[in-house]
């Protein structure tokens, strides 16, 4: 019996890292996954997996940024499966850059996706939430939510602001036994630590100065989006830390250098 029988997850950005190993895990845990995201391929390639696998899962393109897109995937998710229990907010996206040499266009674009992506994906969850008594929606901040960090201006601010929504998000949903929760990562070993511009070091050379001294796993985060989803039932508004104690002593400007 797994852990989530019964249940049906929509997780945004489910074709690769965090979001896939999300996807996969809570599939073998006995939920329906709906894989949002705008990486066809690969996210066909991922719910293929699953299905071959025993498990129950459905892909779709997905634009976070995009109202109508979200309304759709929604009504997708509850035609094929009849519920939607718990959204996992994934998708996001970093752009390495010093404020001064920044345009406002490019400060926009990860705002849009990083930001204006969690809202409306919380927004489009609540109405099919209510209406099966209750849900889990968990939001993807960062460690960039919790401090500041030179040349991510656009990402610290956006995952600030995913910490803050995900707080008046938990005060409003409450009342419909909807938990709102945010989940802090840090240094996880995925595409987006490795892009070179992102982190500017060779690619076999990811050590990490921290109290945990290597990268944490895709796995290791989507075990906490487990723990959260079925377990933390008394939990809403919190911040769920998984860094290898990075805010506690270590230094991410190593990653970047």
């Amino acid at each position: 019996m797994g852990k989530l029988d019964g249940k049906v997850a929509l997780i945004s950005g489910g074709a690769r890292g965090q979001g896939e190993a999300e996807a996969r895990l809570f599939a073998r845990e006995g939920a329906a996954v709906v894989l949002g995201d705008v990486l066809e391929e690969d996210g066909r390639r991922v719910a293929e997996s699953i299905i071959d696998s025993g498990g129950q899962a459905t892909f779709a393109k997905l634009d976070v940024s995009d109202q109508s897109n979200w309304a759709e995937l929604i009504d997708l998710t509850v035609e094929t499966y009849g519920r939607l229990d718990i959204l996992i907010n994934n998708a996001g996206i970093a752009r390495l850059k010093m404020i001064e040499d920044s345009s406002l266009q490019e400060y926009l674009e990860v705002i849009r996706i990083n930001q204006v992506g969690v809202w409306l994906g919380m927004r489009a969850a609540v109405k099919p939430m209510k209406e099966v008594g209750g849900g889990c929606i968990i939001n993807t901040s960062s460690t960039a939510g919790l401090e500041g960090y030179a040349g991510l201006s656009a990402y610290v601010s956006s995952k600030f602001a995913v910490r803050g929504m995900t707080k008046s998000a938990a005060v409003e949903f409450g009342p419909y036994n909807i938990r709102v929760n945010s989940v802090h990562p840090g240094p996880i070993d995925t595409p987006m630590i490795r892009d070179p511009e992102i982190a500017r070091r060779p690619a076999d050379d990811f050590s990490f100065d921290g109290p945990i001294p290597r990268l944490g796993t895709s796995d290791e985060v989507a075990r906490m989006m487990l723990f959260i989803a079925a377990d933390a039932s008394y939990s809403t508004g919190a911040e769920f830390v998984i860094d290898g104690g990075l805010t506690i002593g270590g230094n991410i400007g190593q990653l970047i250098e």
